[in-house]
């Protein structure tokens, strides 16, 4: 059996509940949803029809698959869908002009949960659901809250109980890796980060145009990067006293490793790497390790993409000092408070997080989908191609994920400052001297979010 037969072969049954088993143990299910997974009765996808509705989703393989099944959604519907999908940072940047202005664009917009999740509630720009989820005449029972990862859920919930989004996806951080390139230099997979930075440098070999290690470099989205180091080493974000945590020993130390894997061992121009540019690094066969979500994988066994089919590793974050930690995300979709066309938009956002859809995003390795069902129908598919490593590292790396930035209002303000530390870092900098000016410039943004 080859390489790419074995990565691609039948999960079992046993994994793959596992697998939905660990997505769920993220939490408990928070109050509103399970009243609202109580709903029962015929339900008339068709009445809003003739209606349409502006979707703003962001450039992603999750992106991908919603706009390739928008058609059946308006044949289930009537409703007609207008779309744009965009990069992530443009996507953030557009969302903020167009809310200020009181006028946006879309009815429904994709949002990632660890950048916007307290900004949007904080300046309401999400229409509670709630309403609507407790109307038989609007919430199909085949809903089914009860499906829904825990973990996704609470990301779902404000704390004065808005449910203001619906999760689509769950995304623990990786390390995909190129096994020719490891086995031609007897490099065994790292277990710790001593080892991965050993494997970066022995791997590094710029004569060929391999690096090392890939991973973001361009300011803000090089963030989580250093963050999946900083939750090994023990640190943190804020303590109990609303200080920030990012200028100590453990952040200071996961500065260093970021800077020399990205500065020693990355590829030149990795300062203005995001993770697209990454990946198609990753894939073309010129780097050894990338650092990155999970729901990257699809394009890396694509034969008409990628010259790596059946040379990928999907590898579980290697341990730090302190722990063995996988950086979360997540998104999901909510409705924008000024949409007056919020009923065919909640039929759009069942739609989009139903059973099927969730099943082709684990399907084509496109994520890890927040519905448990999901893993049980993707194993009875004769569809299924998601690589079995790479569906075991999302089973792994789920049990021991930690959100991989803080819980704030200014997070994108935080990515910013310390974004520009880390890219710094890459040209040289010296990491205590940048985490303490980047640590001073952000406390009184933090500490005025905070009042507010």
């Amino acid at each position: 059996m080859t390489d790419f037969d074995r990565h691609t072969s039948r999960i079992s049954r046993r994994k793959l509940l596992q697998a939905g088993a660990a997505a769920a143990a993220l939490g408990t299910i928070p109050g509103p949803l399970q009243r609202a997974a109580q709903a029962q009765g015929a339900f008339d996808w068709k009445k809003f029809k003739g209606e349409k509705i502006e979707v703003l989703l962001v450039k992603s393989p999750r992106g991908d698959i919603l706009t390739k099944y928008h058609k059946e959604f308006e044949d289930l519907t009537g409703i007609a869908v207008g779309s744009e999908m965009i990069p992530e940072q443009q996507q953030r940047q557009k969302a903020v002009i167009e809310f200020n202005s009181g006028n946006p664009s879309f009815d429904v917009i994709a949002i990632s949960y660890h950048v916007q999740k307290r900004q949007f509630a904080k300046n309401n720009w999400l229409a509670d659901l709630r309403p609507m989820m407790n109307d038989k005449a609007l919430t199909d029972p085949n809903l089914d809250f009860n499906d829904f990862a825990k973990g996704g859920l609470n990301y779902a919930v404000e704390p004065d109980g808005r449910v203001n989004s619906v999760p689509f996806n769950l995304d623990p951080w990786v390390v995909y890796y190129n096994k020719e390139i490891f086995g031609a230099k007897s490099v065994a997979y790292p277990k710790t980060f001593a080892e991965m930075l050993d494997a970066a440098a022995k791997l590094n070999d710029p004569s060929k145009g391999v690096a090392g290690f890939v991973g973001r470099g361009l300011k803000n989205a090089n963030v989580p990067v250093w963050t999946s180091f900083l939750l090994g080493y023990g640190g943190g974000f804020i303590d109990a006293n609303g200080k920030l945590m990012t200028d100590r020993p453990e952040a200071i130390e996961a500065g260093k490793m970021y800077q020399a894997l990205l500065g020693k061992y990355g590829p030149q121009g990795v300062a203005g790497f995001n993770w697209n540019e990454s990946q198609s690094l990753f894939l073309q066969g010129k780097a050894a390790m990338w650092l990155d979500g999970i729901g990257f994988a699809q394009p890396l066994e694509d034969p008409a993409k990628s010259r790596i089919v059946g040379k990928v590793g999907y590898g579980v974050m290697p341990a730090g000092p302190k722990q063995r930690v996988s950086a979360l995300f997540a998104d999901g979709e909510g409705i924008s408070t000024y949409s007056k066309k919020k009923g065919p938009a909640w039929f759009y956002l069942q739609w989009a997080s139903n059973k099927e859809n969730q099943t082709r995003i684990l399907q084509a390795a496109a994520g890890a989908p927040v519905r448990n069902s999901a893993y049980a129908m993707a194993q009875k598919s004769s569809d299924f191609k998601a690589p079995k490593e790479w569906v075991e590292c999302m089973l792994a790396s789920a049990a021991i994920a930690q959100p991989g930035l803080p819980i704030i209002a200014p997070v994108t303000e935080f990515r910013d400052v310390f974004g520009i530390a880390l890219t710094n870092m890459i040209n040289g900098a010296d990491p205590a001297a940048e985490l303490k000016k980047a640590t001073a410039d952000f406390q009184p943004v933090l500490d005025k979010s905070e009042k507010a």
